[in-house]
């Protein structure tokens, strides 16, 4: 049986400043993929990723910049799909907007998500 840990109670006072959605991408040598968390709830609002197979078929590589821009629109066109107009990006340490992840941002910032 596993143990459900709850994300941490907050109070509400702090939880207005705090972004609620949040982009978060990941990297590997062979795919790539993003999602939208939604922080207070600790749930994926939604995820897109080169692994899918529809998407694998009409990518030449799963893993470069054009790879990475077809994941932005994918995921901007499903936040739009759940009324998700804004998320705030969280970028890891080693990561800097440049490459992949400006691809995956742009793309989004084209299909009509504002980012914070």
């Amino acid at each position: 049986m596993r143990m459900v840990i709850p994300p941490p109670a907050r109070p509400p006072r702090i939880m207005q400043y705090l972004k609620p959605y949040v982009l978060k991408m990941h990297f590997t040598n062979k795919y790539l993929s993003a999602q939208v968390v939604h922080i207070p709830t600790a749930t994926v609002a939604s995820a897109a990723s080169s692994q899918e197979k529809a998407l694998r078929s009409c990518m030449e590589s799963t893993r470069d910049v054009a790879a990475a821009a077809k994941i932005g629109k994918l995921l901007g066109e499903r936040l739009l799909y759940k009324d998700i107009p804004a998320v705030a990006v969280h970028l890891k340490r080693e990561q800097k907007y440049h490459g992949k992840v400006k691809a995956v941002i742009d793309s989004l910032r084209e299909a009509g998500i504002k980012l914070l």
